[in-house]
């Protein structure tokens, strides 16, 4: 193998690991940000959606029994889990009602992460990433 071709086989890995590195950071276990033992159920209109890994969130005006509205920002699983399980960006279009199942972050902001989606044509997704518990472990 000669000097050059090592030394871009060494710049490649290099720029292949800096690429990486910002998804890597942004990860998270559910754990460590959303508490099993705070269920939430949203009902509300989306207002926009990110596609992008390694989750993706959905924006939801949420109005209360006073009419306030808060905006949830709703993690979901990454773009790939989502699509082997059937969902697709455009069955998110601006303004459609969508019922969420979720639990809520520990900060105590309106963000919560999603195990179950329905839209408001009835179909119901299974949306969690694949590290997120199942609801029976919050009775354990």
């Amino acid at each position: 193998m000669s000097l050059v071709t090592r030394s871009l086989g060494v710049a490649a890995f290099a720029a292949a690991l800096i690429a990486v590195q910002p998804e890597a950071r942004a990860h998270h276990a559910f754990s460590a940000e959303f508490d099993i033992a705070q269920p939430v159920e949203l009902k509300g209109v989306v207002t926009k959606l990110q596609w992008t890994n390694p989750h993706s969130w959905l924006y939801v005006d949420v109005a209360d029994s006073s009419g306030a509205v808060t905006t949830w920002a709703v993690e979901f699983g990454s773009p790939y889990a989502l699509v082997r399980k059937g969902l697709r960006k455009t069955d998110f279009p601006l303004g459609v009602a969508v019922s969420v199942h979720g639990y809520r972050a520990r900060s105590g902001k309106p963000i919560a992460n999603a195990s179950n989606v329905t839209l408001a044509d009835g179909r119901g997704f299974y949306t969690a990433a694949e590290d997120v518990p199942s609801a029976a472990a919050a009775t354990e």
